[in-house]
């Protein structure tokens, strides 16, 4: 379910704001949401880590390093700090 959100904004940002969206296709309610959306996942820390993960674990994987490997190794550690 989406909610209602209302802000203030100067005209002439509007106004421009409005002007790409039509030049994109899209609505300026459209922009605003994608622009949040974006804005909020680059500043979630978890969302930054899953990525870096995902990332590290592209690397990982390309070098032919294995799923239980790596669940070997992690073991370990957790083992040796606990």
């Amino acid at each position: 379910m989406r909610t209602q959100m209302i802000i203030r904004i100067d005209p002439e940002v509007k106004d421009k704001l409005s002007k790409l969206a039509r030049m994109e296709g899209k609505t300026t309610s459209q922009m605003v949401r994608e622009l949040i959306e974006d804005y909020t996942k680059e500043r979630d820390i978890g969302t930054y880590i899953d990525d870096l993960w995902g990332r590290i674990g592209g690397k990982i994987r390309s070098k032919g390093v294995r799923q239980r490997d790596i669940d070997k190794v992690i073991k370990e550690v957790r083992k040796s700090r606990g």
